[in-house]
């Protein structure tokens, strides 16, 4: 159930957008002109005020950038409005995020560079450290590999990508690649794309991430870390990793905002001084340079600041937890092991119908007729009450009924 507050126009300048923010996310706010009628199928009256309207609504598990931003980045978005500032990231938000992220990488050598989202930073990166006959490496489950409709390839950069259970590359998985024959007639592997955490919500731990490093260093390979979700990545339970240990094993990575509290936006950072060189005519040169760059300025500038980013993160994880156990105590096996914000849950076709009635997800894949593996997403603002009642719905099912044995579950 959702409550939508309508308002009349000239009544809407008593609730100031972070007012708003604060009903999220069971009240709405809707505006209308003076004199109109609000028509749904079960309500056509004049409005001279306010009037509540119950509507029921399905919440959506589907992903974590359903809604927009943290209440105290738009307040701030609204108080520095009217300040003059200079264009192209040049200004003083830009230049406080960019002080806070050295500072959280305690490495004041790394190149910062802001852009809109992240498959624009993907094409970034790659694009520029690459020659033209030089490949990526990925996991077949990679964002570049499944979800950016050929932006990599489009920049004339083969993908070639590596079969993972758990979305995770590793040392071994690497090393075939690179037995190319004959010399010259192939194209020449050059960097490594991970993603932390994985598009299956798995994490790299810090030996995983070091073994790649190293081996990447020995073998000529640019590393570069696909940061969507890093913050919920690094908050992980099982993490040790941080900011500062990422920067100091790989060349390049970078911080997702969109996925994480901002309206959009991603940090790119380049941690290897050989590729920061002129790296901003390639952001030019792609349409990444926002004449405005301060909007991304002042997000990360709040985000960064009092460690928001990661206390949102951990929020998200938090709730994703609670989901994981509900399956976990019904006896429910997963797809890929929750660690982060996403949950993968095996169940059958009739529970996930059953759950689709009150909630959305993604039916992530069916493993025959009867199973199928969901996605369920948390966010940095995914309601309390909705895990709740999300779970009192799948324990409304009882426990896992043992089709198929579970031996070959645990190995799907």
């Amino acid at each position: 159930m959702r409550v939508f507050l309508v308002l009349r126009q000239d009544l809407l300048c008593n609730f100031c957008p972070v007012v708003q923010g604060l009903f999220h996310p069971y009240f709405l706010f809707f505006c209308y002109e003076p004199g109109h009628l609000i028509h749904t199928s079960e309500l056509c009256v004049p409005l001279c005020g306010l009037i509540i309207i119950f509507v029921s609504m399905k919440y959506k598990f589907l992903n974590d950038y359903s809604e927009g931003c943290h209440p105290a980045i738009l307040e701030r978005l609204v108080q520095t409005n009217l300040m003059q500032q200079n264009g192209y990231g040049n200004d003083d938000f830009t230049d406080s995020a960019i002080r806070k992220i050295k500072a959280a990488c305690e490495n004041e050598a790394v190149d910062v560079h802001f852009v809109a989202g992240g498959t624009l930073a993907n094409l970034l990166v790659i694009s520029s450290f690459l020659k033209p006959y030089e490949s990526v490496i990925s996991a077949e489950s990679g964002h570049i590999n499944t979800h950016e409709a050929g932006a990599i390839e489009a920049t004339g950069h083969k993908i070639e990508y590596i079969k993972t259970d758990d979305g995770k590359l590793t040392v071994s998985k690497i090393a075939v690649l690179l037995m190319k024959f004959p010399k010259y007639h192939t194209v020449k592997p050059r960097l490594v794309y991970i993603s932390n955490s994985t598009e299956l919500g798995t994490i790299y731990s810090e030996a995983e991430l070091e073994d790649i490093y190293i081996y990447c260093q020995a073998n000529g390979l640019l590393l570069f870390i696909d940061g969507a979700r890093l913050a919920m990545a690094l908050i992980a339970k099982e993490s040790t990793l941080s900011l500062s240990k990422i920067s100091r094993l790989c060349d390049v990575f970078y911080i997702g905002g969109t996925k994480c509290g901002a309206l959009m936006g991603e940090a790119i950072v380049i941690c290897n001084p050989d590729l920061q060189e002129n790296f901003k005519y390639n952001v030019k040169q792609r349409g990444a340079m926002m004449a405005k760059g301060r909007a991304l300025g002042v997000q990360f500038d709040v985000l960064f600041s009092a460690n928001l980013i990661f206390d949102l993160a951990d929020y998200a994880n938090t709730q994703a937890g609670k989901i994981a156990g509900a399956f976990r105590e019904l006896g429910y096996v997963f797809l890929s092991s929750p660690q982060s914000n996403q949950v993968f849950p095996i169940v059958s076709v009739k529970v996930a119908k059953g759950l689709a009635k009150k909630f959305e997800f993604f039916e992530w894949e069916y493993l025959d007729d009867d199973h199928v593996a969901l996605r369920i997403v948390t966010s940095w603002t995914t309601p309390e009450v909705a895990v709740t009642e999300f779970i009192a719905l799948l324990q409304s099912f009882g426990k896992r009924e043992i089709v198929f044995d579970d031996d070959f579950l645990e190995n799907v």
